[in-house]
């Protein structure tokens, strides 16, 4: 059968398009009344970072590191250029010896350049990853207590769950920003 189902399937762009119909219903409608309704939350994790003070704090150490890096990424690439300047200018006085002697600087030193460069994004990448899973570690607690006290069926990542849609009421992250920061107040 042609439309949408073949061999007693639904296609893929059948059941997204019934999957986002279900959502959009269950965002757009109030929460129901009734004990087994279902009630749904959304929760900006972007802004949970930028805007809670644990975040911030999060988002400030890792600018420095990246600042710290960038200057000392600078430094071997002016040493690089200082050593290229010296080989250009001394290609037509020096001897050879001391030619070749420049030129295995100059090699070693972009050699350890771009090691440099690939640790640098290493050590930002995982602290990155360790300063976000600390706050998630974190928040996690909260946001299942407020999902409790609020009778929430349902929480989502506001933007990496898939939804299109979202009430702004369904919005808890500045409930969620509140308690976190309460929480690390003096930590």
């Amino acid at each position: 059968m042609r439309g949408g189902f073949e061999r007693g399937t639904m296609s893929t762009g059948g059941a997204l398009a019934v999957g986002l119909v279900l959502l959009l219903a269950l965002c757009a409608a109030p929460a129901p009344a009734q004990p087994n309704g279902v009630k749904v939350a959304v929760i900006d994790v972007r802004r949970l970072v930028t805007d809670s003070v644990a975040g911030k704090e999060a988002l400030a150490k890792l600018k420095k590191l990246q600042d710290d890096r960038v200057a000392e990424g600078r430094a071997k690439q002016d040493e690089i250029e200082q050593l290229r300047k010296k080989l250009n200018e001394g290609r037509l006085s020096l001897a050879d010896d001391k030619l070749s002697e420049l030129e295995k600087q100059l090699e070693d030193r972009v050699t350890a350049f771009r090691r440099f460069q690939e640790d640098a994004e290493r050590e930002l990448a995982k602290s990155r990853d360790s300063a976000f899973a600390d706050i998630e570690r974190k928040v996690a607690p909260l946001i299942e207590q407020v999902g409790r006290e609020g009778a929430y069926t349902l929480i989502f990542n506001k933007f990496e769950s898939g939804l299109v849609f979202a009430i702004e009421s369904a919005d808890i992250t500045d409930q969620i920003i509140q308690r976190f920061d309460a929480s690390t107040k003096g930590q």
